[in-house]
């Protein structure tokens, strides 16, 4: 009886004490939660996540429910202690939960435009405004050397292109002077006089980091192409190429509608691997797995232009579509791997 209350108090309080790792969803509920990073959370893609929800309805007989968030940690936390069935993560988003709880596994990712794994990339930028441009420059090549003593935004420290990927790519290029070789990650967490950056921001998002740039809160700021897509337009050279000028649309949607027509370039390009859809694989049965990735695979999904948005579409979707090609494929855990290995 004792343990019986205890697990009815675990259930509904849906937290985890000393010896209670109960959650509040079961393989037995009617109800599958998806948990959302705050990129998808926006209300500009309330459709996409929608249209999601109701293929899997359709599908399963279940009624799905959205859980939106303004911070990372909330949707990482949400699926590894059961509180979500299924999220959509980045890959360092997806590491962290599956360090918590190795019960999460990742089920599909977008492919890239071949329609396979084989170049399932997005790109980690780094940005400046375009009038700063040429503090970013060695001879006429694009350099990072100048971002040290400036005021830097990160998305969140648990963001795989908003951070894991340039923090990476920073302390590596700078480990080769003298002065900085011993330059770590978690140095570039902080700003201040004695820092490697005067001031340091997180954006929350991937949008939020992108203001804090062109509202002149920061001078540089990492965020990625993806997450920014549906809020700017090519103005000037090569798409994810250094050197490239952004402009935010007029009609941009918040909370770019306040930086809305300024501009900004590149200075650092990183492929980086794309986001997955997780499960948490304790409260999902193994039946409704397999339903899952039967639908999230499926042609219907590929073909559904409020998911896979073509290119000459107003819509905001999830996904670009530019081959006909795209389209969500199965992982596995070690796809992830070399994500894993930049925490080495």
């Amino acid at each position: 009886m004792k343990k019986l209350a205890l697990m009815l108090l675990c259930m509904a309080m849906t937290v985890v004490f000393a010896g209670c790792s109960f959650t509040a969803n079961s393989e037995s509920d009617d109800t599958l939660t998806i948990a959302w990073l705050p990129n998808e959370s926006g209300a500009d893609l309330v459709e996409a996540r929608e249209e999601i929800g109701k293929m899997i309805e359709e599908k399963t007989g279940k009624k799905v429910e959205h859980q939106t968030t303004t911070d990372y940690i909330v949707a990482i936390e949400a699926i590894a202690n059961g509180n979500a069935d299924m999220a959509f993560l980045g890959a360092q988003g997806y590491i962290e939960a599956n360090n918590k709880n190795d019960k999460v596994l990742p089920l599909v990712v977008p492919s890239g435009e071949s329609g396979t794994l084989e170049d399932a990339v997005y790109y980690s930028w780094l940005a400046v405004e375009k009038d700063n441009t040429d503090q970013f420059k060695n001879g006429d090549k694009f350099a990072i050397d100048n971002i040290q003593g400036k005021r830097f935004s990160f998305v969140s420290n648990s963001s795989t292109s908003g951070f894991k990927v340039p923090s990476t790519g920073i302390t590596d290029y700078f480990a080769e002077k003298e002065e900085f070789k011993s330059l770590t990650a978690e140095d570039l967490l902080e700003g201040g006089e004695d820092k490697f950056f005067s001031e340091v921001l997180f954006g929350g998002s991937h949008q939020g980091s992108a203001v804090n740039l062109l509202s002149g809160k920061a001078d540089v700021a990492a965020f990625c192409d993806t997450c920014v897509n549906n809020y700017v337009e090519l103005a000037d050279g090569e798409m994810n190429e250094p050197g490239a000028v952004y402009k935010v649309k007029e009609d941009a949607a918040e909370p770019l509608n306040t930086v809305a027509g300024k501009e900004f370039s590149l200075i650092s390009v990183t492929p980086v691997l794309n986001a997955p859809f997780v499960i948490n694989t304790g409260t999902v049965s193994e039946e409704d797995q397999k339903m899952l990735l039967e639908i999230m695979t499926s042609d219907e999904v590929a073909k559904n232009e409020k998911i896979f948005v073509p290119e000459d579409s107003e819509f905001s979707g999830l996904f670009s579509k530019k081959s006909g090609n795209e389209r969500l494929v199965e992982v596995d855990d070690e796809w992830f791997n070399p994500i894993r290995e930049l925490a080495k």
